[in-house]
């Protein structure tokens, strides 16, 4: 009996202490920032990004900055128009001549609102 009550002490602890565990955590949440989407282009205009870590960043909507989710779904909507994707693996441009002139472009004024955005964030 008293094997039985050791045994049912410890399942009830752990069993309670993972219910906690689960009560007060939060859902881990994955926030795209301005950088990321920087560092992302420079690699793809440079032909070091692969099609996998593109469409993870790419194909993952940006809810906190509507502004960013635009720039977003412009370059989703780039690599459905300019793509390459059977070429990557051969070591060639993600994206056309096209694509890679949009997409500089692209990232371009994305450095720039960053910087105007940042200069106002950090002057005010």
């Amino acid at each position: 009996m008293a094997l039985f009550l050791l045994i049912f002490a410890v399942c009830l602890f752990v069993i309670g202490g993972v219910v906690l565990i689960l009560l007060f955590s939060r859902t881990p949440r994955y926030r795209t920032e301005p950088e990321q989407l920087l560092e992302l282009f420079d690699k793809a205009l440079a032909s070091q990004v692969g099609e996998n870590e593109w469409n993870l960043v790419i194909n993952y909507p940006i809810r906190h900055d509507d502004y960013l989710d635009g720039v977003r779904r412009r370059a989703r909507l780039l690599m459905q128009e300019h793509g390459r994707h059977w070429q990557v693996a051969q070591g060639k441009p993600l994206l056309d001549k096209t694509g890679h002139a949009e997409l500089t472009a692209l990232r371009n004024h994305l450095a720039a609102h960053h910087r105007l955005r940042t200069r106002q964030r950090d002057g005010s």
